[in-house]
């Protein structure tokens, strides 16, 4: 279940798992930047998963916020060790550049093969939940659905 909102209009600090479909609900409802963010978080979760390389996805950033109009979804994606994306081709090739996912699809992407997480993976995602001022906020991984 993801919590209500702080104060400061942001989760609590953590990491709370939902589905795509609870986080396009939760979050993508409401202004039409927001459904247009949401639409977005949804090609980019259909493209990695495409792949089949896709450990675990986490949003974080004003998308999982109450700002009525974020600009972007932040995504960070762990995939598996024998991904490759020399090997991939139109969308996912793009997908997996953060700079042209970013001008093409309005997402910011990062992603790391699971091998290069150095210590603990949950720490690594945990260490997601820090904005710009060094403030903590909560994050949302994707779980369950893989289409």
């Amino acid at each position: 279940m993801i919590p209500a909102f702080n104060q400061n209009g942001d989760l609590p600090v953590g990491v709370y798992s939902a589905t795509l479909a609870e986080i396009v609900g939760r979050f993508g409802q409401g202004s039409s930047q927001r459904r247009t963010v949401a639409g977005r978080l949804e090609r980019v979760h259909q493209i990695a998963h495409a792949t089949g390389h896709v450990a675990r996805m986490i949003v974080f950033g004003s998308f999982v916020t109450d700002k009525d109009e974020p600009s972007d979804v932040d995504v960070v994606i762990i995939m598996e060790d024998a991904f490759d994306p020399d090997q991939l081709a139109g969308e996912g090739k793009i997908l997996f550049d953060n700079a042209a996912a970013q001008s093409h699809s309005g997402a910011s992407v990062f992603w790391i093969r699971r091998f290069a997480i150095f210590g603990d993976p949950q720490e690594f995602i945990e260490d997601w939940q820090f904005k710009r001022d060094r403030q903590r906020r909560g994050i949302v991984e994707i779980v369950g659905e893989t289409s």
